[in-house]
């Protein structure tokens, strides 16, 4: 689907790796461009027309973004590097402000650590509890599981919409209800979510939402921090500096300016914004419900194939997403990507930055295939013929 679109197709490589990133079409490529080479002037800054131009690309991004996660208001959306960034400056930006010690923070083993590390310094300075929600037979979470956990002192519950390994995706909606039913907060890592799919934060009624750029169709460097207007009226900047203060005359008279431009101190990743933009567009085009069904429909025929291979073990066999997690009997998963690579055909293996989720499932590393809309079942075909033959694996494997 849309293959054409996407320059690095035209090399002769079969790229599974999108959980990880994304390829980028040539729209928003072009867009990138346009901005360095015909009016690469800063934002919010200058008093002529190529800052103008700027300055509307810049805003006009916020407004894309805002409409396609249906957020209520513009100052909601903060630009930030990514996911990493937006989860670390609401954990430390709020929640740093706001939990005690002795109070609790819900996560999974399952979470990407990006949506763990936050927390677990949040631990160290402010003696707050990090526990685990279990996850069921097939390492989902389910609301019941959620229940039996929350007592008195639990704060806040922090998940991925979708997790980067198993690839289930939660129950938001119903999480969120029961959470706000117990002055709960809900904090959303929507990083493989995002690009998969359709986010409403107001049918979700998240409290905040991360996600990056990078993982649906736009460039690296760039992210989305989403939060309610009044969460985010409290949410402490991380980063002062240039463009996020109205005057400074003494430490008593510091003065910031409003949302969402009191959270973007210095100069932003301006290609970045412009580019994200141009990449929710294309994605919007295509629809993401198109996306989300021939994704299941490949990920089904890739299934159904490993299953008829008997020295494959698919560790998450039910799943949600793109996603298929898996290893070949008694090789490393290393080993087999880089056997894989010699055939062009580009794959993760390790731990996939899920480095405690070995305590649930008992494996440390996989290899995993990741699928997106401009995959084909012709890839997948060729990737089980160097699969099916074990003899040639071992053989070829370093």
């Amino acid at each position: 689907m849309n293959r054409e679109d996407f320059p690095l197709l035209k090399n002769d490589i079969i790229y599974f790796d999108n959980s990880a990133t994304s390829l980028k079409p040539k729209c928003v490529i072009d867009k990138m461009n346009d901005y360095y080479s015909n009016y690469s002037a800063n934002a919010h800054r200058g008093d002529y027309d190529l800052s103008f131009k700027v300055d509307q690309e810049y805003e006009n991004t916020r407004e894309i973004v805002k409409n396609y996660i249906n957020a209520e208001y513009l100052e909601e959306i903060i630009f930030t590097s990514g996911t990493t960034e937006s989860l670390n400056m609401i954990a430390s930006g709020f929640f740093g402000n706001l939990l005690e010690a002795g109070d609790e923070i819900l996560i999974t083993t399952s979470e990407h650590a990006s949506n763990i590390l936050p927390w677990f310094r949040l631990a160290n300075k402010l003696g707050v509890k990090v526990n685990y929600i279990p996850l069921d037979d097939n390492y989902y979470v389910t609301l019941d599981n959620i229940k039996k956990m929350v007592k008195a002192n639990t704060k806040l519950i922090s998940l991925a919409g979708i997790t980067n390994v198993i690839g289930d995706l939660r129950p938001i909606k119903e999480i969120t209800k029961f959470a706000h039913q117990n002055n709960i907060f809900v904090v959303v890592d929507a990083a493989q979510m995002i690009p998969h799919e359709k986010v409403d934060v107001k049918d979700l009624d998240v409290d905040f939402l991360a996600f990056s750029g990078h993982k649906i169709c736009g460039p690296t460097g760039i992210g989305v921090l989403y939060g309610k207007l009044e969460l985010l009226e409290h949410l402490e900047p991380i980063n002062l500096g240039g463009g996020m203060n109205e005057s400074f005359d003494s430490p008593e008279q510091t003065y910031l300016k409003p949302l969402p431009t009191r959270l973007e101190a210095g100069t932003q990743n301006i290609a970045g914004v412009i580019g994200l933009g141009e990449a929710i567009k294309y994605i919007d085009k295509i629809g993401i419900e198109k996306i989300k069904q021939y994704e299941h429909e490949l990920r089904k025929y890739l299934i159904d194939k490993l299953l008829k291979i008997k020295h494959i073990d698919i560790i998450n066999l039910e799943s949600d997403s793109g996603i298929v997690a898996f290893n070949v009997n008694n090789i490393f998963s290393q080993d087999v990507a880089y056997y894989l690579n010699k055939y062009n055909i580009c794959v993760r293996a390790g731990n996939h930055c899920a480095k405690i989720l070995k305590s649930s499932v008992g494996v440390t590393n996989t290899v995993r295939v990741s699928l997106y809309f401009y995959n084909t079942y012709e890839e997948i075909d060729n990737l089980i013929e160097l699969l099916s033959d074990y003899d040639k694996i071992l053989r070829e494997m370093i």
